[in-house]
């Protein structure tokens, strides 16, 4: 059976590289009738925090990617590393190494000065007689010195590393903690990881560990390197390019399933399909057709989805995760009319949930300023009189819903025998302060009846104070 696995270290929130590593790993093991597994690797004591787990948890929960297996937890198993370390050691793949800082940092001074690559010398492979006193040694790997290493990328293709290259890599520190490389190793083995997907800049760690798990006795899984992701400008991405961490996008007002079909198109492709559900990337998605170079980041195209996706999405849902944001903005959404309304009336005018709250504040709050280019064009002398037209006829109206506030509309439009839009521009413009908005009977609807008449009275005496200013 196929297993793969997501092993991020807590020392920071989810990122978008991060999480499409994960998608990839999920994607392949559900394609494949296989199973995934959430792995905390938190060796690193001073940098992983609990507040980091939580954060990542929350990632992938909000993303769907659940685990059939973990969370495995680094830090529970050192009584298991301790055990593999020791039997490295017995079988002489392993050694002790007690050689000072200073003497490591001038070992490597005089190999560079010399022009060679800098690499540990082996002074304590053969080691004999007593340990210096009050030196705790380090474990080094014995690493081959002849051949090569052959990784067979399902990405990248075959990548062919020089064993002569490679040093004895420190798999425990002189406190007897185990170090990266080598809990990777054990875990990958222990759990019977089948396939590895990870991104590229642990390419340099790949024949190291297939070293160790070949002195272990295992076959190495299969690994699959995934390029970074670039930013807008070709750097490498960062927080200078804006969002990183998944839970912001969630906090910008993206939905989980337009990040994941985002990120699934960064670096696979199926022709040239844009939209995907999550079943159509289980069938669809295969390592062998990511694409070897590097993704751009394209914000613009993930506004785009996300505006698909609002689009599609059942009104309720909608509604129940606008309501937060609107709350951001010290809005009560109790306080006005019901929130599925507003999302039916604003979510092809919007790309995320943030912006759709931003040009909904209008429903709920009085404003005290108009947009200038609107006001000048709309709010004129000639435009009181239809203003005050409607709104005598809106006092009087008593069924005040969609259908007969356009009908209003229509009726004093042509009882003054002009076009809708000389009546329904200028109250658009008094009623929102701006110039776009949802259809005016539905913009009427949602702020309601005692509102609009009161912004209808800001309006006439917005126009009389203008007109005494000229």
């Amino acid at each position: 059976m196929i297993r793969t696995r997501f092993a991020p270290s807590p020392t920071g929130y989810l990122h978008i590289g991060g999480a499409r590593t994960a998608l990839f790993s999920w994607l392949y093991a559900k394609k494949h009738g296989g199973q995934f597994i959430l792995r905390v690797e938190d060796t690193d004591r001073e940098r992983s925090t609990q507040e980091a787990v939580d954060a990542i948890f929350a990632g992938m929960e909000w993303l769907g990617l659940t685990a059939e297996e973990g969370p495995f937890y680094q830090t529970q198993r050192f009584g298991r590393y301790k055990e593999v370390m020791q039997q490295l050691l017995d079988d002489g793949k392993a050694y002790h190494c007690y050689c000072s800082k200073e003497r490591l940092e001038q070992l490597r001074e005089d190999q560079m000065a010399a022009g060679s690559k800098p690499r540990y010398d082996r002074c304590c492979l053969n080691r004999e007689g007593a340990p210096p006193e009050g030196v705790d040694p380090v474990v080094r790997f014995l690493n081959p010195t002849e051949g090569s290493v052959v990784v067979d990328d399902q990405i990248k293709g075959a990548v062919v590393f020089d064993n002569a290259e490679l040093d004895d890599l420190i798999i425990a520190r002189s406190d007897g903690s185990p170090t990266y490389n080598f809990c990777v190793v054990v875990d990958d083995l222990d759990m019977q990881v089948t396939h590895v997907v990870r991104g590229d800049d642990h390419l340099n760690n790949t024949p190291r560990q297939i070293n160790i798990l070949t002195a272990l006795g295992a076959n190495p899984p299969s690994y699959a390197h995934v390029p970074m992701i670039l930013g807008d400008d070709g750097q490498k991405l960062s927080k200078r390019h804006g969002a990183v961490g998944v839970m912001q996008y969630r906090d910008d007002g993206f939905l989980p399933e337009a990040v994941l079909n985002y990120l699934v198109r960064l670096g696979w492709s199926h022709g040239d399909q844009e939209i995907f559900s999550v079943d159509e990337m289980i069938e669809l998605f295969d390592l062998a057709d990511v694409n070897k170079s590097a993704s751009a980041f394209n914000t613009e195209k993930l506004c785009w989805l996300n505006q698909h996706y609002m689009k599609e999405s059942d009104p309720q849902r909608l509604a129940n995760l606008l309501e937060p944001h609107l709350q951001k903005l010290g809005i009560d959404p109790a306080s006005g009319p019901d929130l599925v309304d507003v999302v039916e009336a604003q979510r092809e005018r919007a790309q995320t949930l943030v912006e759709m709250a931003e040009i909904s504040e209008f429903i709920y709050r009085d404003f005290s300023e108009y947009d200038e280019k609107a006001a000048k064009k709309n709010l004129r002398p000639v435009a009181a009189d239809p203003l005050v037209q409607v709104k005598q006829a809106l006092q009087s109206l008593e069924d005040w819903a969609p259908e007969a506030l356009h009908q209003v509309i229509i009726d004093v439009s042509e009882a003054m025998g002009v076009k809708m839009g000389k009546v329904a521009q200028p109250l658009r413009v008094a009623v929102v302060g701006r110039a776009a908005s949802p259809g005016i009977d539905v913009t009427l609807f949602l702020v309601g009846k005692e509102a609009c008449l009161r912004r209808i009275d800001q309006a006439l005496a917005f126009i009389d104070q203008r007109a005494a200013v000229s």
